[in-house]
């Protein structure tokens, strides 16, 4: 296992859990105490509030730094099916630009019309995450691209034949040439398509607009909606820039989310990795940035709306029931989630 990985996880074991019981303890008796106070939802102040005028998410940058001959003939690749086996597949297959970085189905589908066993997650944003695959297997994003080249049940290909196929390529050829010394290999298409990626930020949502100081980017029931999303400890999951991302979490802490079903190999999660049984059912939190364009939710896909993964975060998570009110608000204010992709809204 990867050192870099393995200083990361092993700490945060016991700490997470933690941060998440004590978070979301301390979030319900504070919303609680506010209910018994008759301080109906409307109510509250959204001006002043400490909740709103303290935010602990930073905005997306508006620019980051990337090598634009790689970030372009990475984009080439992304969109390019001869990476497949049967040149049917491209990364853009399962993660769609136009389709919030995903392919908005339960499980993707590779060559030959194999159904996969988990959900594509969104390349919007992957820059910021601290590692890749629902599972954390990939340490960075060359290391994701090249796990599906090489899955049989993705592209079904190998570096190879990838690499004979682009030798045929005069463009490829130069441009691989005018930035790569040692011309097409596997490690520099992974090189490039990574900065690709790194490149697909998404600044500029309306949330964004109100942590750079603009109060009047948000209405009042999507301030309220991110007040819920604090106080009931949403945010010691969901953090950072990406909303998500920075750590793993187990899916059912409160109660078993898989009791009712056969699981699958997917489904245990970080564990396929480490084979330690506590990272049994952990997954990478996923982010949270445009996701109203990236559903179906969760690694199974089994949540088809926003209102449905809350339903199962309250219940899994929080080990009670989500109210109505409670619900509409949130959905609201992750709706001011969707960001925008060289200027144009997703």
């Amino acid at each position: 296992m990867n050192d870099q990985v393995r200083k990361i996880t092993l700490p945060q074991h016991a700490s997470i859990l933690l941060l998440v019981l004590v978070g979301a303890g301390v979030a319900f008796k504070d919303y609680r105490a506010r209910e018994q106070a008759a301080m109906e939802p409307e109510a509250l102040g959204v001006a002043d509030d400490d909740v709103l005028s303290q935010p602990t998410i930073p905005p997306v940058p508006l620019t980051v730094r990337v090598d634009d001959r790689k970030v372009r003939l990475g984009e080439r690749l992304y969109h390019d099916p001869r990476l497949s086996h049967d040149d049917t597949i491209s990364c853009a297959t399962c993660h769609d630009l136009k389709r919030g970085g995903t392919d908005q189905v339960p499980t993707s589908t590779g060559i030959g019309g194999v159904l996969g066993p988990i959900n594509s997650p969104t390349t919007y944003n992957s820059g910021f995450l601290f590692s890749q695959f629902w599972d954390g297997r990939a340490r960075d994003l060359a290391e994701q691209a090249a796990g599906p080249v090489h899955n049989p049940k993705e592209m079904g290909s190998a570096w190879p034949e990838v690499i004979q196929k682009l030798s045929k390529d005069a463009p490829y050829v130069r441009a691989f040439a005018e930035i790569y010394p040692d011309g097409i290999r596997g490690d520099n298409i992974a090189d490039a398509i990574a900065e690709y990626e790194k490149s697909l930020i998404t600044p500029n949502s309306r949330f964004d607009r109100f942590l750079r100081g603009d109060a009047r980017a948000l209405s009042a029931d999507e301030k309220d909606g991110y007040r819920l999303f604090k106080e009931f400890g949403c945010i010691s999951c969901h953090q950072g820039v990406a909303l998500g991302g920075n750590m793993y979490q187990t899916l059912g802490t409160m109660e078993d989310y898989f009791t009712q079903r056969d699981e699958s190999e997917a489904d245990h999660g970080r564990f396929n990795v480490t084979k330690r049984e506590w990272n049994r059912h952990q997954f990478k939190v996923p982010s949270l940035r445009n996701i109203e364009r990236s559903f179906p939710y969760l690694h199974d896909g089994s949540a088809k709306t926003l209102e449905d993964v809350l339903e199962v975060m309250w219940k899994s998570q929080l080990g009670r029931s989500i109210r109505p009110e409670e619900s509409i608000k949130i959905v609201k204010f992750l709706k001011t989630l969707n960001g925008t992709y060289r200027g144009e809204p997703l």
